[in-house]
């Protein structure tokens, strides 16, 4: 028992420079009181003292603002930052060296019997804000970005963010959002996917679904001239669309019109 709240506490200090003491710890940090009370209420619901489990749980959610029911099952050094608005379901499992910050949902998307929440395996960080939805496992190590909503399984060392939650970065390395041809399209109106930064935004979906679009057109057309030469040899195309770059407005040409 004293084993496991000094590596609770010792998570603390590995994770927020902001810690200072064991005393300051042990008095302030909602996330580790939280912890501490599930701990306690997670026993006596394998007891079956479910009712009084429940009481434990609700009274630890007006303490500090962070719900985990008494079922969730919640391993070593778990480590909950700030943590208001906290939610995690009852067949929650969460392993080792997990850290999860506040307004963070581990929910269901049933009202089903069963397995109904997600699997956390160990290492995994969840932003701010994140709702994580459904029976799935998330991944060794995986990284969930504040306010991403993550309703499939993630795999080990991925990094997801966006509604819905999309892979970005898998190995440490970049996961592209385009394909082939609409990475050459992008190229010849100079359009960068990540925006410049390391993470897509919703304006970098947008014009990836418009390129979606040009690139069926430009497939459509070209198949509508293949079908007119057959019909009429004397038909001559310009060959292959170019798209001309001069018919692109930068924001500030735009903005002084």
């Amino acid at each position: 028992m004293f084993a496991r709240l000094k590596d609770d506490i010792q998570s603390v200090f590995d994770r927020d420079p902001a810690a200072r003491s064991w005393l300051e710890v042990l008095l302030n940090y909602p996330g580790l009181h939280a912890i501490l009370f599930h701990r306690l209420s997670h026993r006596l619901w394998g007891w079956n003292l479910k009712v009084l489990a429940r009481w434990v749980s609700q009274f630890s959610r007006w303490l500090t603002g962070i719900e985990i029911h008494p079922g969730a099952k919640v391993g070593r050094r778990f480590f909950i930052d700030h943590g208001m608005g906290v939610v995690i379901g009852e067949t929650a499992e969460i392993g080792d060296d997990v850290t999860i910050y506040q307004g963070v949902t581990l929910g269901g998307t049933s009202w089903s019997k069963g397995k109904r929440h997600p699997t956390l395996e160990d290492g995994v960080i969840v932003g701010a804000g994140a709702k994580v939805l459904g029976p799935f496992t998330v991944g060794r190590n995986a990284r969930v970005g504040s306010n991403a909503v993550v309703t499939k399984e993630v795999p080990e060392n991925a990094t997801v963010v966006g509604i819905p939650g999309r892979i970005v970065r898998q190995d440490g390395e970049k996961v592209s959002l385009l394909n082939d041809k609409q990475k050459e399209m992008a190229q010849k109106i100079g359009f960068d996917a990540y925006g410049g930064a390391d993470m897509p935004d919703i304006t970098a979906h947008a014009i990836k679904a418009l390129l979606d679009h040009v690139q069926a057109q430009d497939e459509r057309i070209n198949n509508m001239c293949g079908a007119i030469k057959k019909m009429d040899k004397n038909f001559k195309s310009n060959g292959d669309l170019e798209i001309n770059c001069d018919d692109f407005v930068s924001i500030e040409e735009a903005d002084k019109s």
